[in-house]
């Protein structure tokens, strides 16, 4: 297959945001004769449209890129990763399959983690003190109530915030509870114990203790084999019946069926969580029906400066390997 005009497609812009970028307007500077396409469905269903692509822009991990896929792909030259592309963040990337067609994979970097630690403190004080469902009560036209299982909100001022994996979010997270007048509380690996020495947070004498102690534990361990499932049902167990387990970071981090379970049996009373299992979640109520949960559509990252950071690092990445950018030295 021949041309002569480079072909770009970035797949999943669910909300039309990358035109809007100032990172996409200097791509299209560097690249003015290129057929840059911006794809919103979600997800890709007729690949027709994607047959003549040379370089393919993936956002995040929302397409799974398969040996299927990439044989529907003839003009496939790259695949543009934002963020890292080291595992297990491609896990959404055959990367056997890419390998055996010499079809590289061109990462860019990562945000500065303020954007997840911010909706990762909007999920708690939201979840502590019972927000949608007081915003959807006035919506039914009704005053001050909520439905069962929400009841009465909670003020977080000296709770106890639990943090697993206390790196920038983890750091960023203690700083808030601090300015809110919460005790925290931390675990994690090496690096998390002596980051929490250096900072003067309490290090939790186990790892039972950070689930027996938080009156609010977040997840925030980075992912890895060592940390896949490693969250589980007897690790839920311990949790009081008011506290909030908050997820921002990966699903994966929880052992499969391990939240609902925990939730129906009521230890922790209540779960935030703006990743899932199986995205996109498009039928919420089937998913966490009847329990005591608030949810968001990983958005963590979704937020203007956020998608800059990362677009410029990963169109910057791009630009280089097509020889438009000076390599670093």
């Amino acid at each position: 297959m021949s041309q002569s005009r480079m072909v770009i497609a970035i797949i999943d812009d669910y909300q039309k945001l990358v035109p809007g970028l100032e990172a996409f307007q200097r791509l299209r500077q560097c690249l003015p004769e290129a057929d840059i396409r911006i794809i919103d469905k979600m997800p890709i269903a007729d690949l027709d449209e994607l047959v003549d692509v040379q370089y393919l822009v993936l956002i995040r991990e929302r397409s799974r890129i398969t040996a299927k896929m990439l044989d529907q792909l003839p003009a496939l030259k790259a695949i543009v990763q934002t963020g890292t592309a080291g595992m297990p963040e491609t896990s959404h990337i055959d990367l056997g399959a890419c390998a055996a067609r010499n079809i590289p994979i061109i990462e860019g970097g990562a945000s500065d983690g303020h954007s997840a630690a911010e909706i990762t403190w909007a999920l708690i004080l939201n979840a502590r003190r019972n927000v949608p469902a007081y915003m959807a009560s006035m919506v039914q036209s009704q005053w001050q109530k909520t439905e069962p299982p929400c009841g009465i909100g909670h003020s977080i001022r000296g709770q106890t915030l639990g943090i697993m994996g206390y790196g920038r979010i983890g750091c960023l997270l203690a700083q808030y509870a601090k300015a809110f007048g919460m005790h925290v509380l931390v675990w994690g690996r090496e690096g998390s114990q002596a980051a929490a020495r250096e900072t003067g947070v309490e290090l939790a004498e186990s790892r039972d203790a950070i689930f027996k102690r938080s009156d609010i534990l977040t997840l925030h361990m980075r992912m890895n084999e060592s940390s896949r499932h490693s969250v589980t049902r007897d690790d839920l167990a311990l949790m009081k019946p008011t506290a909030l387990l908050v997820n921002t970071s990966r699903a994966a981090l929880i052992e499969p069926g391990a939240l609902q379970y925990a939730l129906k049996a009521g230890r922790p009373g209540a779960a935030a969580l703006d990743v899932h299992e199986d995205e996109p979640v498009l039928a919420l109520h089937e998913r966490y029906d009847g329990l005591n949960v608030t949810a968001t559509p990983h958005i963590g990252f979704v937020e203007k400066n956020s998608y800059e950071i990362l677009f410029e690092a990963t169109f910057k990445s791009f630009l280089t390997f097509l020889g438009h950018e000076k390599k670093p030295g």
